[in-house]
């Protein structure tokens, strides 16, 4: 029964991102809940599982990137190494009009995802096999996005050769972020330059419901990227660019 689930604090962090959810995409977020649970049981998704903090630590997290862009100028998105879905599909359920992509290197986690997607009846979001590195050298995915975005625990410098050459010039590149960021910030910015990208904002928050520290990146794509990136798979993460 859906209604056994309380979504306020959902809704709550929402109102402060200044996005209003209907009833559906509601009831979106708890099928998704569900099937999270449901397939986590069987293959390692998630290590929370308790309701409200999957509402707050994955969705409203997923949805926090409004403080730092305004998603209705973004019309096409990819979701670099999305595991368990997040950021891409909150992001799809919370806006529609998105065109979403979602790059795994595990095909059981996309299987999942594929799920998801039927259950939910979401459209104009599809899933992508493939390592980072690999696909963004595929022709069809290569500076042909508005926006990349991953929430990957790696550093800066190596998460920027992952997500930069996706975005078209103009477009954007979003990193969410744990705590505060300045070191490795620092460290990371040669190689956001050599990629293509200016760091255009730095937005620090509590996340709503929480007191969890946030950092959202938010990069501006605005030369194209050389050719000669990204290097071979494994190579960004045992030989950051400094």
């Amino acid at each position: 029964m859906k209604n056994q689930y309380d979504v306020a604090v959902l809704e709550q962090a929402c109102e402060v991102f200044e996005i209003s959810l209907t009833e559906k995409q509601k009831s979106q977020f708890i099928a998704y809940y569900e099937l999270l649970v449901e397939w986590n049981k069987f293959m390692n998704l998630t290590g929370i599982t308790e309701f409200q903090e999957v509402l707050i630590k994955h969705f409203a997290d997923s949805l926090s990137i409004v403080k730092a862009l305004d998603m209705k100028e973004i019309k096409s998105c990819i979701d670099v190494g999305t595991g368990a879905g997040f950021p891409g599909i909150p992001l799809k359920i919370a806006f529609p009009h998105l065109k979403v992509t979602l790059l795994d290197s595990l095909n059981k986690r996309l299987k999942f995802l594929d799920e998801v997607i039927m259950q939910l009846g979401l459209e104009e979001i599809k899933t992508v096999h493939g390592r980072a590195e690999d696909g963004a050298r595929k022709q069809e995915l290569r500076e042909s996005f508005d926006l990349s975005v991953t929430r990957a625990v790696a550093k800066v410098n190596v998460i920027s050769e992952y997500g930069i050459p996706y975005v078209k010039t103009g477009g954007y590149f979003v990193a969410y972020k744990s705590g505060k960021v300045e070191e490795e910030l620092l460290d990371g910015q040669k190689a956001i330059a050599i990629l293509g990208g200016k760091l255009e904002k730095k937005e620090e928050f509590i996340l709503p419901q929480s007191d969890m520290e946030r950092t959202i990146l938010l990069i501006k794509k605005v030369k194209q990227t050389p050719k000669k990136y990204p290097r071979k798979a494994g190579t960004p993460a045992k030989d950051p660019l400094v």
